[in-house]
């Protein structure tokens, strides 16, 4: 099938599983740093890597945190953070500030990253009775789109197109957004479509 013609009804579907995936992260988030986090859903989007690059500077230096799907719906999960958003994440949930992300802030990350693949495939998990398995988190911190083409290239059998759930963080007055790519391998997004009833 081609994702990008990806019904209302679909993405409907879809973004209503992310947003229970965004409270669960929510809950995970505040009970780790004792404090109220929200989060939200702001967009769900079926787009192809291509469309990726055009979107943003494939050059730009980013973090990135890459989770391995392991399961009945296998692929990679990577969440991409500017710097100066992964800065303003860490110094929102912590309160340490600094020019640089030390090895406290990198885990922060990671956590994140690692809360939020549970929490979505979880979610995605109780939705469709599919067992979906994230694997430990690895953070990464390099140009987008050598963390891209490292992602889609090291199987070399991954789909074209790329589920894009975006993410707000809020804490306090705060809102900080982020991308969190779900880059299934052939089938696996076709899978969880048909289990959610929706092709």
């Amino acid at each position: 099938m081609s994702y990008k013609d990806l019904t209302p009804l679909q993405l409907d579907a879809l973004r209503e599983v992310g947003n229970i995936g965004a409270g669960n992260a929510a809950t995970a988030l505040s009970q780790l740093l004792n404090k109220k986090v929200d989060m939200s859903v702001p967009a769900i989007n079926i787009i192809s890597f291509e469309d990726i690059f055009s979107n943003l500077s494939g050059e730009e230096i980013v973090y990135g945190v890459l989770v391995r799907v392991l399961g009945d719906a296998p692929g990679n999960i990577l969440l991409v953070l500017k710097r100066n958003t992964a800065m303003h994440v860490i110094e929102a949930l912590t309160g340490q500030k600094g020019e640089d992300i030390n090895e406290m802030g990198e885990s922060v990350l990671a956590e994140i990253g690692n809360i939020l693949s549970a929490t979505y495939m979880n979610a995605i998990g109780r939705f469709t009775n599919l067992s979906i398995i994230p694997s430990v988190p690895a953070l990464t911190y390099d140009m987008l789109g050598a963390i891209l083409s490292t992602t889609f290239i090291e199987s070399g059998q991954f789909d074209e197109y790329v589920l894009d759930i975006e993410t707000a963080f809020i804490e306090g007055e705060s809102e900080i957004n982020a991308h969190f790519y779900y880059i299934p391998m052939p089938g696996s997004l076709e899978k969880i479509l048909n289990t959610l009833g929706v092709i």
